[in-house]
């Protein structure tokens, strides 16, 4: 169900609320929205605003206390943790604004990791991850620890990474974060590349300069959708 007409995500009327103390803390108090594939999307939003939250249940990391959320055609809403990992391994792609690389491993055995859990077998995933590494412009750096590399090498590593599953959505917090502004500009490239060869993309970020590169922005204000302009295509 991931064609034009089918949306990759769509929430309805979800919230999350908690308790906090005596306090009811309502970092999402009714969001509805969908996301189609091929789509790329930003969501904005101030501190406090939602977005963290949003992007939780959206990555399946938390479940909304109330409301629906389809991903690819299913309600994950109320599923338990080994299903929503199943689903985070099978369609979604994380990328962060610290990379989240493991240190002790190579640049093709970081690569490698979600073909491990997906059980390919050691030479299917040795190529997968050199395609993957070329893929996002850093096959000249495979038997390098994250250590070695730059900040923008760093996080083409994660964007292969998060390739590694040929996820159904690409899920991006802050990912230029970490990196000066030339590098940051090179990885929003390599975003809209993706997205133009197919991937639907949803970007997390504060900086306005940076949602300026997707097609469509959603922005929060106190655990609710504000605004959305553009479509997403």
């Amino acid at each position: 169900m991931s064609d034009e007409q089918s949306p990759v995500v769509r929430f309805r009327d979800v919230k999350r609320h908690y308790v906090v103390g005596d306090e009811i803390v309502r970092a999402l108090d009714g969001v509805s929205f969908e996301i189609h594939a091929g789509s790329y999307w930003a969501i904005m939003g101030s501190s406090g605003s939602g977005k963290s939250t949003l992007l939780n249940v959206l990555g399946c990391l938390d479940k909304p206390t109330d409301g629906h959320y389809w991903l690819n055609g299913e309600d994950v809403s109320g599923m338990d943790d080994d299903q929503l990992s199943d689903h985070r391994l099978r369609n979604l792609g994380f990328i962060f604004q610290s990379f989240h690389l493991i240190p002790q491993l190579t640049v093709l055995e970081n690569i490698e990791v979600p073909l491990l859990y997906l059980g390919l077998p050691k030479e299917e995933r040795i190529a997968k991850a050199e395609q993957l590494a070329d893929h996002v412009g850093i096959a000249h750096r495979l038997k390098h620890l994250p250590t070695e590399l730059s900040g923008g090498q760093r996080q083409r590593v994660a964007v292969a990474r998060a390739l590694a599953n040929n996820p159904t959505v690409l899920l991006a917090d802050e990912p230029t974060g970490n990196l000066d502004s030339a590098t940051s500009v090179q990885i929003m490239a390599l975003f809209r590349q993706l997205n133009e060869q197919g991937k639907t993309v949803i970007l997390v970020t504060h900086e306005r300069d940076i949602a300026s590169h997707a097609k469509g922005c959603i922005t929060l204000k106190d655990g609710l959708i504000s605004s959305v302009t553009g479509e997403g295509k």
